[in-house]
């Protein structure tokens, strides 16, 4: 019998495993106590009660109060709730939004669909280490600016924006800022109060808990912020998110939360060890390249370049290795990566890169195992593409 070869994941990025704490801390949810956390009863307070503990949880994450929390299926639905419902109820103000050219496509969509509705948006430009300039984001705010939404740390090369100088800045305009925090969330110190933060998205599958179920931080302290909500029916998470709660998820994600706060500085340590091993072999391939600033780097993330190799053959070749070349969320479309174009980097070169995306349950296997697998193949591929 033929034995199925182990996955070395190096794919995190897009999506985690589930942390087996977090799966035995939802289990009952999916089980024994499977009530609705609206009902009255005895059986549904108990789920009203984890919901409210892991409400919580989340909360204490990002320095946040648990009543500025709430729950959707993921950072995707969190960006949409988020940037429309402050466009539909800050309209009087101004219909005037700034973000990057280098968002994930569900804030660059959303704006898009905005801008179909009358609202006008800036996209800003980024620098090639892929960092914004600051003195242009300035330049762009306006007495009309309702909303700044900048990417924490970005999905495809880890690079972290300065969060706390970009919302200073729109304060001062009087906008209101948000940020898609959804790679920085239990892997960095957050901290909305610290950084400045009126709205911030995450996705429970960025850190080791289940698909389909995210938070956006809406600050209701000072500053407070008011959303026109997506959906209706029911009032559900004060009414700006409607429909019966994802009790399972909700858990999951609170417990993850909780082992992240307890353990993030440990992985971070683990981690960077691992990738700087990985990027530092990597870097003495011929012609390879680092996209993205060294230096402002969230530790988990290698996006590198083998200048005239085909990225999807390079990843077919590396079988039972799990990389990407780009955002799952964009990997139907054959396009170069808008992020790395926006940077500077050429079509050509935008298609010969791969992110190697780490987390918590990589070790120095695989890493040496990947090592061994690209040093082979990527002079075959080279050897190929020459004749």
């Amino acid at each position: 019998m033929q034995i199925k070869k182990q996955i070395i994941y190096l794919d995190n990025n897009a999506t985690t495993p589930i942390d087996r704490r977090v799966l035995e801390a939802m289990m009952p949810f999916l089980t024994n106590e499977f009530a609705n956390a609206n009902s009255t009863h005895l059986f549904g307070v108990r789920s009203y009660e984890a919901v409210k503990v892991a409400r919580a949880q989340v909360a204490d994450l990002i320095g946040a109060e648990a009543n500025e929390t709430v729950f959707t299926s993921g950072s995707t639905e969190a960006i949409n709730l988020a940037i429309k419902g402050i466009a539909e109820n800050y309209q009087s103000r101004g219909k005037h939004i700034v973000t990057v050219s280098t968002e994930h496509s569900a804030v660059l969509d959303t704006c898009k669909y905005l801008e179909s509705k009358g609202y006008e948006v800036t996209y800003l430009p980024v620098k090639p280490d892929g960092l914004i300039d600051l003195p242009i984001l300035k330049g762009s705010l306006r007495s009309d600016t309702i909303l700044v939404s900048v990417m924490f740390v970005n999905n495809e090369t880890g690079v972290i924006q300065p969060i706390k100088e970009i919302a200073e800045m729109a304060h001062e305009k009087g906008a209101l800022f948000m940020t898609d925090a959804t790679q920085a969330v239990g892997k960095i110190s957050v901290d909305v109060d610290e950084f400045g933060i009126d709205l911030l998205c995450m996705s429970g599958h960025k850190l080791y808990a289940p698909k389909g179920v995210g938070a956006l931080y809406v600050r209701q302290r000072s500053n407070r912020v008011k959303l026109s909500p997506l959906l209706h029916g029911g009032g559900h998470e004060r009414g700006m998110r409607s429909g019966t709660l994802n009790v399972p998820g909700i858990v999951a994600l609170g417990m993850a939360c909780a082992l992240a706060q307890k353990e993030m500085e440990q992985d971070a340590e683990n981690i960077t060890i691992l990738r700087d091993k990985l990027e530092s072999v990597l870097q003495n391939i011929e012609e390879a390249f680092v996209n993205g600033s060294k230096e402002k780097r969230i530790y988990n993330v290698c996006n590198i370049c083998f200048p005239g190799i085909d990225a999807n053959m390079l990843i077919g070749r590396m079988k039972n290795v799990a990389v990407s070349n780009g955002s799952a969320c964009t990997a139907s479309i054959i396009e170069p990566s808008h992020v790395l174009v926006a940077m500077g980097v050429s079509d050509d070169d935008a298609f010969s890169a791969i992110r190697f995306s780490l987390g918590r349950f990589n070790v120095k296997e695989d890493i040496d195992a990947v090592v061994d697998i690209l040093e082979k193949i990527i002079p075959e591929i080279k050897s190929i593409s020459n004749c």
